[in-house]
């Protein structure tokens, strides 16, 4: 059974490039060279301008806190067996 109980969605369409993510959570989010905006490190990128990343539980607070920290609330946490937002 795996321990990734969790996936992180982000909107990086509407990112600002705040950056509060990278610095709660470096080894998870980092900004792009590009155009500023957040990326998740290792993520899925789909059409819809989302990203996504299957999250182990041990990292479920840092991810939270970047969550949090977000001011335009890009960030999503699901739970992946009932598939609703966390955060």
């Amino acid at each position: 059974m795996s321990n990734k109980k969790y996936k992180i969605e982000h909107d990086r369409e509407n990112c600002i490039a705040c950056g509060a993510c990278a610095v709660l959570a470096p080894d998870f989010w980092i900004l792009s060279k590009e155009d500023g905006k957040a990326d998740v490190v290792n993520s899925v990128k789909t059409d819809d301008g989302y990203e996504h990343l299957d999250m182990e539980d041990k990292d479920f607070p840092i991810n939270k806190d970047a969550a949090d920290a977000c001011p335009v609330n890009v960030i999503h946490i699901l739970d992946k067996e009932t598939k609703k937002r966390i955060i």
